[in-house]
């Protein structure tokens, strides 16, 4: 089958304005598509910065070897409405996906990476519902000027991405009779969150809870009808969440209003906005939705992502209880520079014995197997310079350790001088590793004069994305 330039189109604005939004909402995302268009015809594949190499064995036995795909899809002549729940998901690890049947396209399935800060799937899964939809409806609407708008309408979707997950999930556990307006309280969150008091960001709780259960809350005191302060009067709520700062406390709106001040136990399907300076979270039942900063949401959990070090101390002849010992010790240190937003940098030496640094050593070096130990080398990992750790024992040895080394092509200007220090000093010793932490949140592994946690560099997206091959063809290395 020939694709038209209008299928063309269709298909590359969906897909960049999916691809442009979830790297928003996510960090830099790949996207790619499996569909067919028609019954009957092969399916295709749109995969242009190779999301879906590696998995070939499995889209070989999903797809090919088997009708698996299939199970469940209704029947193409009585496809009135998309409904994700008959659209079985393939299962590949590190991916995210979602597809099913819509009206004028027999077949897809969007897939996306998977990121291991990712809160929660959910409004991710609900984006690409929404890029399913919009591909169905701009095949079937043959509008030409209506696909300019495309990209730019998927770009913004972060909102009603979070707002349909949070919608369904309520509705699955507590029927559709609900009366929280969702897209009023994601608003109001927004809002808050960029309303500074006397100077300060927003901290503490605010409780979204269902009109209905209100009386099930503890409270410590309530404003009478007449006196709720009114949800939408941010300036107001904001001066209102510094009665619950940095306390258990909680202020509870019923989606309108600000209705007291409760303590204990949320009510089931209950939302909790936790403001936390100049970021936040969104949580549905206990369960992490999403983060807001800069006046936006993000998928991100906000936490320092060390999967790169694990991995990385697998490579090392260290014992499994060593190994574990370490990744905590070395973890709680990086949590408590990101809770207390200082720049900091630890040097994890496997060397025996430990390499001799210019800094202040230990007489005696101080086991990181307790809390308080762990706080003190935390603390002391303010001071300029870096932690000495070593690896095998897992010690604090030595604190304002001095990292140095002849400059090389791999540095990076752009960084600053603790970042480029340890590339410089992995380099000159490349057995050893150095975990740098930004003020500003970002964690770094350095080994061999690189940064291991460096994104991946993926080919760029063409202008106009090609006619997609079929997925035989795919599969045999033919993109």
């Amino acid at each position: 089958m020939t694709l038209d330039r209008h299928h063309m189109l269709s298909l590359h604005n969906v897909f960049e304005g999916l691809r442009l939004g979830l790297s928003e909402f996510s960090g830099p995302s790949r996207v790619a598509l499996i569909y067919a268009q028609h019954p009957g015809e092969p399916l295709r594949v749109v995969d242009p910065q190779g999301l879906l190499r590696g998995h070939e064995p499995r889209l070989k036995e999903y797809y090919l070897d088997s009708t698996e795909w299939l199970d469940g899809l209704p029947d193409p002549a009585h496809v009135a409405f998309f409904d994700q729940a008959k659209a079985k998901r393939v299962g590949l690890a590190g991916v995210v996906s979602l597809g099913g049947r819509a009206p004028g396209v027999s077949y897809q399935m969007w897939f996306t990476d998977q990121h291991v800060d990712l809160c929660s799937p959910g409004p991710t899964r609900r984006w690409l519902e929404l890029a399913l939809l919009q591909f169905a409806h701009n095949l079937a609407a043959k509008d030409v000027l209506a696909l300019d708008s495309t990209v730019h309408m998927l770009q913004e979707m972060a909102p009603h991405a979070v707002h349909d997950y949070i919608v369904d999930e309520r509705s699955r556990i507590d029927g559709p009779d609900t009366r929280l307006l969702v897209y009023n309280i994601l608003a109001s969150i927004i809002q808050i969150s960029k309303t500074p008091e006397e100077g300060a960001w927003a901290r503490g709780h605010l409780a979204f809870v269902e009109p209905s259960r209100l009386s099930r809350l503890h409270y410590l005191m309530r404003f009478p009808k007449p006196e709720r302060p009114r949800l939408d009067n941010s300036k107001h709520v904001r001066k209102m969440l510094q009665s619950v700062e940095r306390s258990q406390r909680m202020l509870v709106s019923d989606g309108e209003h600000i209705i007291g001040i409760a303590v204990g136990e949320l009510p089931p399907t209950s939302l909790c906005a936790l403001f936390n300076g100049r970021h936040g979270l969104l949580f549905l039942e206990k369960q992490l939705v999403c983060s807001f900063s800069d006046g936006s949401f993000h998928s991100t959990n906000r936490k320092p992502n060390l999967v790169i070090l694990e991995e990385a101390l697998f490579e090392w002849p260290l014992e499994t209880a060593q190994r574990d010992a370490l990744f905590r010790s070395v973890s709680r240190i990086v949590a408590f520079a990101g809770e207390q937003k200082y720049g900091c940098a630890l040097i994890v030496d496997p060397y025996t014995p430990l390499l001799s640094l210019a800094g202040h050593t230990l007489e005696t070096p101080v086991g990181l197997e307790g809390e308080e130990q762990l706080a003190l080398a935390a603390a002391l990992a303010k001071v300029d310079g870096a932690l000495h750790l070593s690896a095998t024992a897992n010690q604090l040895c030595g604190f304002a350790c001095l990292m140095d080394g002849p400059a090389f092509p791999g540095e990076d200007r752009s960084r600053g001088a603790r970042y480029n220090s340890a590339l410089r000093f992995t380099h000159s010793h490349p057995e050893l590793m150095v975990v740098v932490v930004s003020s500003d949140r970002p964690v770094s592994v350095m080994q061999k004069g690189a940064d291991l946690s460096r994104p991946p560099v993926w080919p760029p997206v063409p202008s106009l994305l090609r006619p997609p091959p079929t997925l035989d063809r795919w599969l045999d290395g033919q993109s």
